[in-house]
């Protein structure tokens, strides 16, 4: 079979794999406060039938994967998952998304098991804010998580932050001094108007273009753009003088990353979805419980990533939330 291109010429070959819904922090942007429904364990995929279905994506020249959730943490057994997929011949780089809570008793044994990097989202260094953002989560032990996810030697540690006006952005500075002092990676994130949760935070919106004007003017220095520019992911990267460390950020709204997209979602119910921004979905668990061989579920596949869309599409509101933020800086 043929590898997994798009309508638009672009190649598949990162997956992203949410192993469940929960998660032990509730942070105001991501989760409803109220009226959140949880999937029955059961309409999980086991952690069987997501290798099932992972090394179905790396024979069709999928080689990279990111575990997420919720929170990939919380799941039980998610150890003895990692030394699963990190067996599989075609895949070159398995990595996690974690608020870090649960990490610093378990980094080490990621990091021997396979995971070899991590994105820890952090979204203030002062513990007020933080509990305001996630609703009463604890900083303690996601700095000690981040700490212990250095030492395990994991590399890059990335650190995610959602930059919110009036709320969090005036930490941007000290949380690149916090990344410089550490040597971890840093990306500022713009408000995704991504479901109930994502629309409302949107009311804190703050462009890229702002973030970085922010950053030059603490640094003394102008960014420069990192070697490739952009990683795998979504982020534009830009090295900061004198140092390994990279900054990135990703602009959603104010400057879209779809032209070179190059990754879809697996659902822990096992729901493939190709766009964040889209409701376009395909359900893999049907196929892989009614008994279809590997070659009828990699049809199923290849029959979805040619309804890839050509970008995420953002609701009017939102887009008018970005254009008037973009127009009072001139851009």
């Amino acid at each position: 079979m043929a590898g997994l291109i798009d309508p638009f010429q672009r190649s598949i070959r990162y997956l992203r794999v949410s192993v469940t819904d929960r998660c032990n922090y509730r942070c105001f942007y991501c989760m409803p406060s109220q009226g959140m429904e949880w999937e029955e364990r059961a309409e999980f995929l086991t952690f069987e039938e997501l290798t099932r279905i992972i090394r179905l994506f790396t024979e069709l020249g999928v080689d990279k994967v990111r575990l997420t959730g919720g929170e990939p943490l919380v799941r039980r057994g998610l150890l003895d998952f990692v030394k699963q997929l990190h067996a599989l011949p075609g895949l070159k780089d398995l990595s996690m998304s974690s608020n870090a809570h649960l990490l610093k008793d378990q980094a080490a044994d990621l990091k021997a098991a396979g995971i070899s990097r991590v994105n820890i989202s952090l979204d203030s260094l002062k513990p007020e804010v933080f509990r305001k953002i996630t609703v009463n989560g604890d900083l303690e032990p996601v700095l000690q998580g981040i700490d212990a996810a250095l030492e395990a030697g994991m590399h890059p540690v990335k650190i995610n932050m959602v930059v919110m006006k009036g709320l969090n952005d005036d930490e941007i500075e000290t949380m690149l001094d916090y990344a410089l002092e550490r040597g971890a990676d840093l990306r500022y994130i713009e408000t995704m108007p991504i479901g109930e949760a994502g629309i409302a935070g949107t009311d804190y919106y703050m462009p890229a273009v702002e973030i970085l004007a922010r950053l030059k003017e603490h640094l003394g220095q102008d960014l420069i753009p990192a070697k490739g520019g952009k990683g795998a992911g979504p982020a534009r990267y830009y090295q900061v003088s004198g140092g390994p460390v990279r900054v990135g950020v990703i602009s959603a709204i104010s400057r879209h990353f779809c032209d070179d997209c190059n990754r879809v979602r697996l659902t822990a119910k096992g729901d493939l979805v190709l766009c964040l921004g889209q409701e376009d979905r395909v359900s893999l668990r049907d196929g892989l419980r009614g008994g279809y061989s590997d070659d009828e579920i990699k049809k199923e596949i290849l029959a979805a990533i040619a309804k890839k869309p050509r970008s995420h599409e953002f609701n009017d509101d939102n887009s008018k939330v970005a254009l008037r933020h973009m127009s009072s800086l001139g851009g």
